[in-house]
């Protein structure tokens, strides 16, 4: 007790003395009215696949197929750090946030930060970038020759509710302690397929038309994950880890640690590396 007085103390004369000299701890940013901003950037003319990058912060963000440009939509926000800016170097477009940070928390209660986004039908490579937020995605139809999404706590949905137009190279998702869905992963077709994930629940569902064979790695560490692999699709999935409960639905070969499907036509394979949790195997 008496080695901590002296702290106490001091801490009592540092705030007598602000109160002295006037000095007055920062104000909280206000927020102002909603503005809504309409975006609009043509796909590059300097030739080759564009890189679109998509650079958001704590909010909504909604993406969808079904523009004319490389990118089109709205963006409403009620704090300046959140206004839309584009910058493009060669065949890299990047759609960001003005701001770097987030405003401070007791701030973001009211905050609005809401993209709407369509992407236009050529072929183009895809990063997403984003805080903690709730995202939405439909990328059926699309011709994205890769596709990369790192995100933090996420309320994440994405869909590939009909085939990618073009052979996709890697689809990779890296997230927090997160819920996340990914659903017709097999329409995108990737030829390599990369999931990392923290504390949460996720679902990945191979389902859909595959063009080609996927490899793929899922790396889990607290949580319930959930593989969905239609019956008729062939599949072999090796489980590495620690404590994890695994479960499988289906006609499911085991063999040490490694789970198989018959089937005809393109194939799955896996590793799944997860910690303790639960993991749920196929359809």
């Amino acid at each position: 007790m008496i080695r901590r007085i002296p702290v106490i103390l001091s801490v009592l004369a540092i705030a007598s003395l602000s109160c002295t000299l006037g000095i007055n701890p920062p104000a909280l940013p206000t927020a102002g009215p909603t503005v809504t901003e309409q975006i609009s950037v043509p796909a590059p003319e300097d030739g080759g696949t564009p890189l679109l990058q998509i650079e958001f912060g704590a909010g909504e963000l909604d993406i969808t197929s079904g523009s004319e440009a490389l990118v089109s939509g709205t963006a409403s926000y009620n704090f300046p750090q959140f206004k839309p800016t584009v910058d493009q170097n060669g065949a890299i477009v990047t759609l960001a946030q003005v701001g770097s940070s987030t405003p401070p928390r007791l701030a973001v209660q009211n905050a609005v930060n809401k993209w709407d986004l369509e992407l236009g039908s050529m072929p183009m490579n895809l990063s997403i970038a984003a805080g903690a937020y709730k995202g939405r995605y439909d990328f059926g139809g699309l011709a994205l020759s890769s596709l990369t999404v790192k995100d933090g706590a996420a309320e994440a949905n994405m869909t590939f509710s009909a085939p990618n137009t073009v052979e996709m190279s890697t689809l990779s998702y890296e997230t927090g302690a997160s819920n996340v869905t990914l659903e017709g992963i097999g329409n995108a077709s990737p030829a390599t397929f990369s999931f990392r994930c923290g504390a949460g629940n996720y679902t990945l569902d191979f389902s859909g038309a595959m063009q080609r064979d996927m490899t793929g790695h899922i790396e889990a560490g607290l949580g319930n994950v959930q593989v969905v692999i239609p019956e008729g699709i062939p599949a072999q999935v090796t489980v590495e880890g620690g404590l994890s409960n695994i479960t499988t639905h289906g006609d499911w070969q085991k063999s040490g640690t490694t789970y198989s499907q018959s089937g005809e036509g393109p194939a799955i394979v896996l590793i799944i590396t997860i910690g303790a949790g639960n993991l749920e195997i196929g359809n």
